[in-house]
């Protein structure tokens, strides 16, 4: 029987840090303008996991389409540091609540909804 999957959840990073948020992990490649370490109680920052900058920049250019970008992200998620670090918060997400956090203003068309299926298995 597979282990018991406890919450992934995806809150933006500028959002005020919840006992409930588990192992708090920054999902960005680049630290969120104007957070200041100590007040972003960050546990995990997995570089590994982010999009590549090509990938940023086409999704955020005028042919950048969400399922296009999801479709390519997910090729990403294959490589071997990506997948190695995908398995880490898949473990931590069998023991307790994970938080993915990102400072994009909608996590739902971000590389965060992408993660967190993921990491849900869906």
């Amino acid at each position: 029987m597979p282990a018991r999957s406890h919450d992934v959840r995806v809150r933006r990073v500028y959002e005020t840090p919840s006992p409930d948020d588990g192992v708090r992990v920054l999902v960005d490649r680049l630290w969120p303008r104007g957070l200041a370490r100590t007040d972003a109680r960050i546990d995990e920052w997995p570089k590994a996991l982010t999009p590549s900058a090509e990938l940023r920049h086409w999704y955020h250019g005028p042919e950048g389409a969400y399922e296009e970008f999801r479709r390519r992200y997910e090729a990403e998620l294959t490589a071997p540091d990506a997948a190695a670090a995908l398995d880490r918060l898949r473990h931590l997400a069998a023991e307790r609540t994970i938080t993915l956090l990102t400072a994009a203003k909608d996590p739902s068309v971000s590389h965060t909804s992408v993660l967190r299926r993921a990491l849900d298995g869906t």
